[in-house]
């Protein structure tokens, strides 16, 4: 409907001026541009890299120390028979009793071995790497 000023309908006032029901936008202002970093992000950093690469190590060499030894003691048993019932080598016992005997030992050594290249070469990677990430956290939180 249409207003109709004319004198004929006295009783209705005019119209209110439309308003839509939300606010009006804010003006656009441009946000000032975020101050360059002056190293790369942690997400980026070849330190990561070469954490990947020092774990790698770590995993694979007690692991193939461990399985190494196993897979070897089988080898011998399956394709070396003379070599595992031999009983000159330790006073009447055979090889083979000898090397299952040696098992539990080369797995200890397999377990020394990884915590011994974990606090060597993987630890001080991983608390550098630790310290900056909070210290980047301390950055992000003072803008």
């Amino acid at each position: 409907m249409s207003y109709d000023p004319s004198p004929s309908y006295p009783h209705r006032p005019p119209p209110p001026p439309y308003r839509p029901p939300w606010p009006p936008w804010p003006p656009h202002r441009p946000s000032p541009p975020p101050p360059a970093p002056h190293r790369t992000a942690l997400g980026h950093h070849s330190d990561l890299r070469v954490l990947r690469t020092a774990y790698r190590w770590q995993r694979r060499t007690a692991t193939l120390t461990a399985l190494g030894y196993f897979t070897l003691f089988l080898f011998l048993s399956a394709y070396a028979p003379g070599v595992m019932t031999d009983t000159s080598l330790a006073g009447g016992l055979p090889t083979g009793l000898l090397l299952a005997l040696l098992q539990l030992p080369v797995t200890w050594l397999a377990i020394a071995l990884y915590e011994h290249t974990a606090r060597r070469h993987v630890d001080p990677l991983a608390d550098r790497i630790r310290k900056e990430a909070a210290l980047d956290a301390r950055r992000g939180a003072g803008r």
